[in-house]
């Protein structure tokens, strides 16, 4: 008897004193992380273009994934973020691509056409170096960005339509399949500017009169993180 007497007690006293060591999930977390989300919207500007070459309509680019955040200093404004996306990049222009695989046939289109367009998905892994002034209790903040990406091409489509001819063509073997650069994304809260730049061209073995094609991206838009 007097040992579940002693029981009793014991569970009553640790009910009292876990009420009052109740959590409070309202409390500031001091190791919060910036997890995100991401998506963002781009022109692509074409760099280095052979003679001729033109961008007939915008070329859009479409990017989305998560990131993951790694704080490295104590009042966790600076972290480290690597992710996974995808990204979607279509060129609106006036290259002809030839239906033969010939890398050396390809030509500047100098009659009129309804649609030309060359559209690339990639996946990506972007690493970022990141510094923000967040606080535990606010996730609205500036913010600055900026990191690395590889872009691995994983389907490409060309389509052509004009002068009463349609092609449609995929696993173009010229473009190139792994990509790189270095981007910067900077803004308050959700809205920040993004410009990308590509170190490597589009193309590995495409060329127009034998001369290398050597175009590369520059990308300029914006970018949105979620929580």
């Amino acid at each position: 008897m007097r040992k579940i007497t002693s029981i009793g007690l014991l569970f009553i006293s640790t009910f009292f004193y876990g009420q009052e060591k109740e959590i409070d999930f309202d409390s500031p977390d001091s190791l919060y992380r910036e997890d995100q989300f991401y998506i963002g919207a781009s022109y692509s500007n074409l760099q280095n273009a052979p003679q001729g070459f033109d961008q007939v309509k915008i070329s859009p680019n479409i990017v989305f994934g998560f990131l993951r955040d790694f704080p490295i200093n104590k009042s966790r404004t600076w972290a480290i973020a690597p992710g996974l996306g995808y990204r979607l990049s279509i060129m609106n222009q006036n290259l002809g691509i030839p239906e033969n695989g010939n890398s050396d046939s390809y030509a500047i289109i100098s009659s009129e056409f309804d649609k030309n367009k060359l559209s690339l998905h990639y996946l990506e892994l972007p690493i970022e170096l990141r510094w923000r002034t967040s606080t535990p209790e606010s996730h609205r903040f500036w913010r600055i960005y900026t990191g690395f990406k590889l872009s691995y091409l994983i389907h490409n489509q060309y389509k052509f339509d004009g002068s009463g001819v349609s092609v449609k063509q995929t696993g173009n073997s010229d473009v190139e399949k792994l990509q790189y650069g270095a981007y910067i994304t900077s803004g308050w809260n959700t809205w920040n500017a993004y410009v990308y730049y590509g170190f490597n061209p589009i193309f590995k073995n495409a060329s127009i009169d034998g001369e290398k094609i050597k175009m590369n991206t520059f990308n300029i838009g914006l970018m949105f993180y979620i929580l």
